[in-house]
């Protein structure tokens, strides 16, 4: 089992900057990918970015390219996402995902809210 708790969610101005943080725990060495979702009020969860572990390769959303980069430390069991010139459409409930190497457990965390006003 692996455990995900998210922080740094907050309210931000159009423009600014904030960095989610997602802490691991438990069964870390099983875990191959991780990822950042978010879902907006009214949408469905949607891929933000995400990070496999081995060669550290990264995907985004299109709308998000430029601007997001995500991270994870393994020697902390870690997982960043660095958010900077955010948009108001950026606003939404944000949720650590993590996939084990043999593709068969998932995992979420709680989520952490970012608010982005105009």
């Amino acid at each position: 089992q692996v455990q995900l708790v998210e922080s740094g969610g907050g309210l931000v101005q159009a423009g600014g900057s904030l960095r989610l943080s997602c802490a691991a725990s438990g069964s870390v060495f099983s875990i191959n990918m991780m990822a950042w979702y978010r879902q907006a009020p009214g949408k469905q969860r949607e891929l933000v970015a995400s990070i496999i572990t081995d060669g550290g390769s990264t995907n985004y959303a299109d709308s998000v390219k430029g601007r997001f980069t995500i991270s994870r430390v393994y020697s902390s069991n870690f997982a960043y996402l660095q958010m900077n010139s955010l948009k108001p459409e950026d606003t939404g409930f944000y949720y650590c995902y993590a996939r084990s190497v043999d593709f068969l457990r998932s995992y979420w965390g709680q989520g952490t809210q970012v608010t982005v006003s105009s």
